[in-house]
């Protein structure tokens, strides 16, 4: 008998056709069951267990707090982007800056490197408000100018052929139409 990722056992009999996976197997882009997080730590022990699980040291491991939100006894990491890594270590995954073992941040989508940066800036922020506030300030002002000194392009009247259409625009036949001079561009 196998056990399914509810819980449930499944018989033999209810293999696949094909003999290798049973159709009760779980989807393979799922956590396997000892990756998922277990219940809260309450006592020592289990804390003590938790941050082996989790490949930590016992003074590093906190859980995140048992607030029905369901982390469990999954570590608590800072909240760092990628970006704070070092970039010129041999990581197992350097596009993640990641080693094999190690435990990832629960809303680790959320760090990875073309997302949120979380590392100090160089420019401190009164600068670049100030920077910010020069751009803005300067925008608005060529807008307004903009509006009170509108500036077009030159333009000629549409020419047509024939005579600038004269018979088609429901001129007179029997009258000689107006010379029209087309412009050569």
């Amino acid at each position: 008998m196998k056990q399914n990722r509810e819980g449930s056992t499944c018989s033999p009999a209810v293999l696949s056709p094909a003999p290798t996976l049973p159709r009760c197997s779980p989807a393979a882009s799922e956590m396997s069951k000892d990756m998922m997080p277990g219940p809260y730590p309450r006592t020592p022990e289990e804390r003590a267990a938790a941050a082996k699980k989790y490949n930590m040291r016992v003074e590093d491991y906190q859980p995140y707090p048992d607030d029905g939100l369901g982390y469990g006894d999954y570590p608590m990491l800072p909240n760092k982007s990628q970006y704070e890594r070092d970039p010129w270590y041999q990581w197992d995954q350097p596009d993640m800056r990641h080693n094999w073992g190690e435990p990832m941040h629960w809303d680790f989508d959320m760090y990875i490197r073309n997302r949120v940066d979380t590392s100090p800036t160089v420019v401190p922020w009164h600068t670049m408000r100030k920077h910010f506030f020069i751009f803005l300030s300067t925008m608005l002002i060529m807008f307004v100018l903009g509006e009170i000194y509108p500036s077009y392009r030159p333009v000629g009247p549409k020419q047509y052929p024939f005579n600038d259409l004269y018979l088609e625009r429901g001129g007179d036949p029997n009258k000689k139409p107006p010379t029209v001079i087309h412009y050569e561009i």
